[in-house]
């Protein structure tokens, strides 16, 4: 458990990002941490390298609505004082923190404030014996690393746990997650660490854990982008959504546009993929630039919009032909249609809970 988010078992592959505000700058963290949550995160790590950033820490945790992860390196000390400060789940490096007496108050520090951890093996800061024993950073050497380190954390009766072995190098990570999982039943924390910008990191993370993921490995997800964390939200879900192992808001199917559009395609999704970022409820919108595929994609969505000619277009609902609409009018209307939607779908869901 990372406080009352349940990592590994039968539960959702949980997403989770980290804040890259300055810790001590309260305020922008918490707004930082509340956006990522508004965003579907439901885990935040944060950064805790000095004592400031601890007690910076107590004030952030009370405040925020989602657990926070206390990322802690070099300076055991941090990790005992995050535990104090209400961290929900302590993320250690083995190859940094220090001697194993360290790790082991690290540990007593977590279990008296019931507090999980992750195991944070990482192909860039390897222990040195590691090192010296397989010449350079491997997936053999990683996963070494964090078999020892599991042991450290069994033989203190210490088990609320996960793990992660990640790199840069998408095929090294991917072979020692292979190796991991085959070696370990602990829950593991995916991701492809230094991924890159927007656009290159979303592809490597894609590729790297989107393999793993399908071939059923991992249980949370991090996607390591140099962006605004909102956005690592947004392609970790996109990911997951992609395999059909996790849903949450509106999934847009559109075509790349060409000639034949009735409408410009590549601006009304732009447009659609704001103004619907506040539905949370999982469905589906096809908007289709012509009458090649449009009818087809529509049957199989809640919403969808087909372009036609002489400015408009069929609007077709739950997978029928319902009624055509201007274009010049077609994106307010849309909307309306995937907010009628999702509200008629929480108002199912709500029902059947009951």
């Amino acid at each position: 458990m990372v406080g009352d988010v349940a990592v590994g078992g039968d539960a959702p592959i949980s997403v989770q990002t980290m804040t890259n505000t300055q810790t001590t700058d309260v305020k922008a963290t918490i707004a930082q941490v509340q956006a990522a949550a508004d965003a579907g995160a439901d885990i935040v790590r944060i950064s805790v390298p000095d004592e400031e950033s601890s007690a910076a820490l107590r004030l952030i945790v009370p405040e925020v609505s989602v657990p926070i992860v206390a990322d802690i390196h070099f300076h055991y000390k941090r990790g005992i004082e995050a535990a104090e400060a209400g961290a929900a789940c302590l993320r250690i490096n083995p190859g940094n923190i220090g001697d194993a007496k360290r790790v082991r108050d690290v540990i007593k520090a977590a279990r008296d404030n019931n507090c999980s951890m992750r195991i944070g093996v990482n192909a860039g800061s390897l222990e040195k014996h590691l090192l010296d024993k397989y010449g350079e950073p491997c997936p053999d050497a990683m996963v070494e690393s964090g078999l020892d380190h599991i042991k450290l954390l069994q033989d203190n009766d210490f088990h609320e746990f996960k793990i992660s072995c990640k790199a840069s190098d998408v095929f090294m990570a991917a072979a020692a997650y292979q190796k991991l999982a085959e070696a370990t039943d602990a829950p593991i924390h995916l991701g492809i660490t230094e991924a890159g910008g927007l656009t290159s990191g979303t592809i490597k993370s894609a590729i790297g854990m989107g393999n793993l993921l399908w071939m059923g490995i991992g249980d949370t997800i991090r996607v390591s982008l140099s962006a605004d964390p909102v956005e690592e939200i947004k392609v970790g879900y996109e990911i997951l959504k992609s395999l059909g192992l996790r849903h949450r808001g509106v999934n847009i199917i559109s075509c790349p546009s060409c000639a034949r559009q009735g409408f410009d395609v590549i601006k009304t999704v732009e447009t659609l993929e704001k103004r619907l970022e506040h539905i949370k409820t999982p469905m589906s919108l096809s908007i289709i630039g012509c009458v090649v595929n449009g009818p087809g994609e529509a049957l199989m969505t809640d919403v969808g919009f087909t372009g036609g000619g002489a400015g408009s277009g069929m609007v077709y609902l739950a997978g029928k032909q319902s009624h055509k609409q201007d274009n010049d009018s077609m994106i307010e209307h849309i909307v309306e249609q995937v907010e009628k939607k999702a509200a008629a779908l929480e108002a199912e869901a709500a029902l059947a809970a009951e």
